[in-house]
């Protein structure tokens, strides 16, 4: 299978993450992490627009917020924030507070990084604690949704990166980095549970960070320090496709939606 590569434009960022494409405006999302920015690549104009998160430190995913144009549910250190951003203004600004992790006055040394929401719009979410470089495994993965407390999905993470559903086959895929594989795990739709967890791919040269999925049900697994995005086939476990990029650290990777249903990665 062959594969062209191309840089969008105008879409520098110092530690790009969280990508969300948005099918009906044709509008890819992401974030600048430690510059706290809110990046828009528009389609259809070849241009990028970006926007300082007010008084934030920093941003780790962008989810459009259903039926409220404008306004997003943002990775905010220990909070997720409900930000709103017109698309083009260069500064976006924190409406509140939706969920957060800090307790009374301590400090929490929980991050927010990758986040997904699933088909019925829970928040799947987890954390890094501590700095990368302490690989602490005090982090968790989270659900969050409207109505509902917060659930601590699974314990004992290290750095929380890539989720994955697969609706056809009720899958749900997960990736701690530091365990340099993705778990697959049965999904409960009805509910946001998972169970009977098994390791689909393991891949200890290159470190395992985002990861998405196609209408096939092939997982797409983007590699930090590997120069590659593998393209892996869950049920048998083959590697069907290397893809080779011109950059190291590669975080995150995006099957879109054309609206004439065309994918592409």
């Amino acid at each position: 299978m062959s594969y062209r590569v191309e840089q969008v434009n105008d879409s520098y960022a110092f530690l790009g993450e969280g990508p969300h494409w948005d099918t009906e405006t044709q509008n890819l999302y992401f974030v600048d992490i430690p510059n706290s920015t809110l990046l828009r690549y528009d389609y259809k104009e070849n241009k990028t627009y970006r926007a300082k998160v007010e008084n934030e430190k920093q941003t780790s995913f962008i989810i459009p917020v259903e039926g409220e144009v404008g306004k997003f549910a943002v990775g905010c250190s220990s909070r997720v924030a409900i930000v709103a951003w017109d698309g083009v203004a260069p500064i976006a600004k924190v409406e509140r507070t939706a969920y957060t992790l800090q307790q009374g006055d301590e400090v929490c040394k929980h991050k927010f990084n990758d986040g997904k929401a699933d088909l019925r719009g829970r928040l799947f979410t987890g954390t890094i604690y501590g700095e990368f470089s302490e690989s602490n495994p005090l982090a968790e993965l989270y659900r969050f949704e409207k109505g509902q407390p917060m659930a601590v999905i699974r314990k004992g993470v290290t750095l929380s990166n890539g989720l994955a559903w697969n609706e056809k086959t009720n899958k749900f895929y997960y990736i701690d980095s530091k365990d340099c594989e993705v778990t697959e795990y049965d999904y409960d739709l009805e509910t946001g549970a998972i169970s009977n967890p098994k390791v689909v791919f393991k891949n200890t040269e290159h470190l395992p960070d985002g990861m998405t999925i196609d209408t096939e049900g092939n997982i797409y697994i983007a590699t930090f320090t590997g120069h590659t995005v593998y393209k892996v086939n869950p049920s048998t476990q083959e590697i069907l496709l290397a893809i080779i990029l011109p950059a190291k650290q590669i975080t995150s990777v995006l099957v879109v939606r054309e609206k004439d249903n065309r994918q592409n990665l």
